[in-house]
């Protein structure tokens, strides 16, 4: 399966639903992992979480 956003499981833009059901774990894991990657990078994560979100095909 391919990196995409999720359209079932998406809170904000499906961006870590995707990645969660390309990996097969549940999302909220991922959710956390972003949050405490958040904690530390700030303003990369977001800028690449919106990259994600504009350049990842929908499911």
């Amino acid at each position: 399966m391919k990196l995409h956003l999720s359209s079932k499981n998406k809170m904000l833009g499906g961006v870590c639903a995707g990645i969660a059901e390309t990996i097969g774990v549940d999302p909220s894991f991922v959710r956390i992992g972003f949050f405490i990657a958040g904690l530390f990078l700030h303003m990369a994560l977001v800028i690449i979480y919106i990259a994600m979100w504009a350049l990842l095909p929908r499911e």
